[in-house]
């Protein structure tokens, strides 16, 4: 498998930019995926540059679209009660055709959360709220009601409806490297892994840490998609496409191509020519 898809980071205020970056990849068959990220400060940026909310952007952009999968990758697990997260999936799944790739992770960024007065917590923290988060997440968009008690969340016999149209729920991505917790939560939860920039050797390795975990756990790796980011920067055409061939022959299966403001939709043309000999 040979895949590819765009990632717009939407700390920008260019919206018209983004919006068309996403049409023309939409008119791409090459391109299978869209996503943006969820953060509410920007990455590498003062705090006072844009940032645009990600629920909101990828709702407008799923209305902008009609054949790309998108999603945000992905959504912090610490952002927003998992209840929220599970209705907000269904309904963009609902209103997007079925096209949401469901991006999870337990959150990072230090600074954003206490800017907010958000509770992060230790790594440890994190990890065990991401874990019941996706046990939450899948009870509700699963079953009919769901009951959960747990350290960071309680539930009783809690309703998510209406269901989107994926059954039995939208493809779950999870983000990051961590070996003994992050890793083993892609074993038993996800469909698709994404190891975001890691090197062809760091990349094989954690991909040996996975399928340790996939073994434990009964689980077939081949189920699991797996993707790392490009960054395009000042790169040509040729040598972002020689970048992913080196993924691919390692085994990742999708190269996602990060793009930054200002926007060019004719960056995508000529990334999408370099990019063909190497499809499926």
């Amino acid at each position: 498998m040979a895949g590819f898809g765009i990632k717009t980071a939407p700390q920008t205020d260019d919206w018209e930019g983004m919006l068309a970056i996403w049409r023309a990849a939409d008119e791409l068959d090459i391109f299978e995926t869209a996503w943006v990220f969820d953060h509410l400060y920007p990455l590498r940026r003062h705090p006072s540059n844009p940032c645009l909310e990600s629920w909101v952007t990828l709702s407008a952009l799923a209305q902008a679209t009609s054949r790309l999968r998108i999603g945000s990758m992905v959504n912090g697990m610490h952002f927003r009660h998992p209840a929220v997260t599970a209705n907000a999936a269904a309904s963009l799944d609902i209103v997007s055709g079925g096209r949401l790739n469901l991006g999870l992770g337990a959150g990072w960024y230090e600074a954003e959360a206490e800017a907010y007065g958000l509770e992060l917590g230790t790594v440890g923290e994190r990890m065990t709220r991401f874990e019941e988060g996706l046990e939450v997440i899948v009870g509700l968009l699963t079953q009919e009601t769901t009951t959960f008690h747990g350290e960071f969340y309680d539930l009783e016999e809690a309703w998510c409806e209406p269901k989107g149209p994926q059954q039995p729920h939208p493809p779950i991505v999870i983000g990051g490297t961590g070996e003994r917790r992050t890793l083993r939560a892609v074993a038993k939860w996800a469909q698709w892994w994404d190891a975001l920039m890691s090197d062809p050797a760091e990349w094989t390795r954690l991909y040996g840490v996975l399928e340790a975990h996939c073994a434990d756990l009964g689980r077939d790796p081949s189920e699991i998609t797996t993707s790392v980011h490009v960054r395009t920067g000042d790169k040509s055409a040729g040598e972002l496409a020689d970048h992913a061939a080196s993924l691919f022959d390692i085994g990742v299966d999708v190269a996602i191509f990060g793009f930054t403001s200002p926007y060019d939709p004719d960056q995508l043309g000529e990334l999408a020519v370099a990019l063909e000999p190497l499809r499926d």
